[in-house]
């Protein structure tokens, strides 16, 4: 077995090509590189280095050597931090969601001081990788996941609806679709995770003034009378105008009605269960 320090001198000889600029990058002699180097050959059985007057340059063995090193020593490394990051998710339980919904009731709940909520939203398509690398313990996602190492609990149905002007045609009916907000400009928070793929796929012709902000967005729907978005979660944001005068129409469309499910790795069910309890008892 060849121990690491002898690979990573390998591996920064390759880079900076003498004995001298590796000894400096690894903060030791240029003696112990020697040495280093010489050692790793007597390991390999094999020829890595040419030896010129006052020069030493890797053979292409050589080469192939130090490219392997390299893959071991992240090896190593991912298999360090994996490690690490288990250890911590058995006292940390991080929870992380696609959309802002099941972070605003989360937020809402008094949490054991254990949980920790991410807030800044998960790509769907890197769930299955962020709890492999146990990255977080739980994700709220709107697509069940189930495969050998994780699963998924239903939790519960976010529903999108318009806020919109009560003098507006629209204002006078009980629902509203997609199709009929075509062409309204809407103001819009900016980190509304999966939602803003949806509002901008399902009314292209419309036009959303983003807002970073939240104290802007507030700002804006109190004092114009552009339409926004809520739904049956974001009511209990402390953040939410409830002295609002507008009218708020549920979207009967399929796609603003989400599904939530709670995804978590099989063999940390029972550290995310009462969280999930938890939420699903306080969901709208």
């Amino acid at each position: 077995m060849i121990e690491n320090y002898l690979l990573e001198e390998l591996v920064t000889f390759a880079k900076y090509k003498t004995l001298a600029a590796t000894a400096q990058n690894l903060s030791v002699t240029q003696p112990t590189v020697t040495r280093g180097m010489q050692k790793l050959e007597a390991e390999f059985g094999v020829k890595l280095f040419n030896r010129q007057p006052n020069r030493l340059v890797l053979t292409k063995t050589g080469q192939l050597a130090a490219q392997e090193a390299e893959k071991i020593l992240n090896q190593n490394q991912q298999m360090i931090l994996t490690v690490r990051k288990f250890d911590n998710s058995q006292k940390v339980v991080k929870v992380a969601s696609i959309a802002p919904g099941p972070m605003i009731v989360l937020n809402q709940l008094t949490l054991p001081k254990s949980v920790q909520l991410n807030n800044d939203f998960i790509h769907q398509n890197t769930i299955i990788d962020n709890l492999k690398q146990h990255n977080f313990s739980l994700i709220f996602t709107n697509q069940e996941i189930m495969t050998s190492e994780i699963e998924s609990r239903y939790i519960g149905t976010e529903k999108l609806s318009v806020n919109l002007d009560k003098f507006t045609y629209l204002a006078n009916q009980t629902s509203v679709t997609f199709k009929e907000l075509q062409g309204t400009s809407f103001v819009v928070l900016t980190d509304i995770g999966v939602w803003k793929q949806i509002i901008q796929q399902e009314i292209p012709d419309a036009k959303f003034l983003y807002q970073n902000q939240v104290d802007s967005f507030t700002e804006i729907t109190k004092y114009s009378n552009f339409p926004y978005f809520s739904t049956n979660l974001s009511k209990i944001d402390s953040t939410h105008q409830n002295d609002d005068d507008r009218v708020n129409l549920p979207i009967s469309d399929e796609k603003a009605q989400m599904p939530f499910y709670a995804s978590y790795l099989k063999e940390q069910r029972q550290l995310v269960q009462p969280i999930i309890r938890q939420l699903s008892a306080s969901w709208l």
